[in-house]
């Protein structure tokens, strides 16, 4: 207990006797310092006694615009749990087909009094969509922060992973693994991150194999973030000759598996699949996926950090924290072979 009053009292830049009577609830604690030592408290990662948790601060939505795709459902997690110890309440709003639009949602959790709002890969991202929704909101006094996908048009704090350097990181694995024609699997190319792996994937092609961004636009397949969307990308770039595919998202990722094997093809001996995101549950596949890991638990934070600035009256800089992503090698990507059937 000793060690841990002065690790407290160290961090708040107060006395041991000052973090003893803020811990025990006595009086004679000026409010300013008492904040700064229930702060040390969260920096430290001590949980606050139960009498000092403060009831909610208030309501912070998040918007997600799906729930199938798992890194959102981990996003969520991350941010939820950040919230949380901040004494907020997250309010999880899901966009669904057919179900509530993004302005919808933002509208309900607007009427509900919320004290910020999170949207995590939302129409900021859209290059096609008009950005004035957000101009609108910033009006009405409501903070905001932005996961994925920057726009110069809007004036906020925006989170993101380096999706450039992402593809560097699997486009530099796989020619070290002797792949000459890697495919690229991605969505729809109106959405900014689409449009930055593009970039950073034709970047490294001709860093690493000398091609064109004509030579290596051809080897670019869009499609849909889903199973069947990977799967039908994946086709395509099979039957461009690729002997490896990095694909935008895993559920992209696990589509392309799928269409390698209904061609009677091998993962990883005759295709090579690299996925994006590292979602839960992903190095337990058949087999298990070599990924491009986004740094959830960071950007999640950052978000949150972001955002209660703001709350607390701090504003928050027009400007992107980018995050850089990690390449996890398992077992989906393996020496590049021409595909005629030999063993390696």
């Amino acid at each position: 207990m000793t060690a841990r009053l002065a690790d407290i009292a160290a961090q708040a830049g107060v006395s041991e006797a000052t973090v003893s009577r803020v811990l025990n609830g006595k009086p004679g604690v000026a409010a300013a310092t008492r904040e700064s030592v229930l702060a040390a408290l969260d920096v430290l990662g001590y949980e606050r006694p139960v009498r000092l948790r403060q009831r909610s601060a208030g309501l912070v939505g998040l918007i997600t615009p799906e729930l199938d795709n798992p890194i959102f459902p981990a996003l969520a997690q991350v941010i939820g749990q950040a919230l949380t110890r901040q004494g907020y309440t997250p309010v999880l709003a899901t966009q669904t087909p057919g179900g509530s639009t993004e302005d919808e949602l933002t509208e309900m959790l607007v009427d509900r009094g919320v004290s910020g709002i999170i949207f995590v890969s939302g129409l900021h991202a859209d290059t096609t969509a008009d950005m004035e929704r957000y101009d609108r909101l910033r009006a009405q006094g409501v903070p905001y922060v932005l996961v994925n996908g920057f726009s110069s048009k809007v004036q906020a704090p925006f989170v993101s992973p380096d999706d450039r350097a992402a593809m560097q990181l699997a486009v530099t694995h796989l020619v070290s693994l002797g792949h000459t024609r890697i495919g690229l699997a991605l969505g729809p190319r109106r959405f900014v991150p689409v449009l930055r792996k593009i970039e950073g994937f034709q970047t490294a092609m001709k860093e690493r194999l000398g091609l064109s961004p004509e030579e290596s636009q051809e080897l670019i397949q869009h499609s849909l973030y889903t199973l069947e969307g990977g799967q039908a990308a994946a086709s395509g770039l099979i039957a461009r000759g690729c002997t490896a595919i990095v694909c935008a998202s895993d559920m992209m990722a696990l589509g392309a598996i799928r269409a390698a094997r209904q061609q009677g093809l091998h993962v990883p001996k005759d295709i090579s699949v690299v996925g994006f995101d590292d979602s839960p549950l992903i190095a337990f596949t058949d087999p298990p996926l070599t990924t491009i890991r986004q740094p959830v638990q960071a950007m999640g934070q950052a978000a949150v950090r972001a955002l209660l600035e703001e709350v607390g009256g701090t504003p928050a800089p027009h400007s992107e924290f980018v995050f850089m992503p990690e390449l996890v090698v398992r077992g989906s990507t393996a020496s590049g072979t021409k595909r005629s059937g030999s063993d390696r």
